[in-house]
């Protein structure tokens, strides 16, 4: 069996990884039963330490929308060269809700 490809990065996602689910519409904005992804944790990270719940669930619900921000961009760039179960903490704090 092949490991799950992560949305964001697009690099496999080995069982010995970090990762999780990530809501696409956040659960406190009305996206509770609504579709997950699994991501690299350090992936699902990054999209919480760039955007609010309410940019989330207004303009950042795909994994398309969310690999064309240009930050979410330069993340990627970086993080894609790197093993498939790398992790370290994301810079900058958490966003405010």
């Amino acid at each position: 069996m092949t490991d799950p490809i992560c949305p964001l990065c697009l690099r496999p996602i080995p069982p010995e990884a970090k990762q999780s689910l990530h809501h696409l519409v956040p659960k406190l904005k009305g996206g509770k039963g609504g579709p997950v992804v699994r991501l690299h944790q350090i992936c699902h990270n990054e999209i919480h330490a760039t955007f609010t719940e309410a940019e989330l669930a207004r303009a950042f619900n795909t994994p398309e929308a969310l690999r064309a921000h240009p930050r979410m961009a330069r993340f990627l760039a970086w993080v894609g060269k790197r093993p498939p179960a790398f992790h370290a903490r994301s810079s900058g704090g958490r966003r405010k809700r």
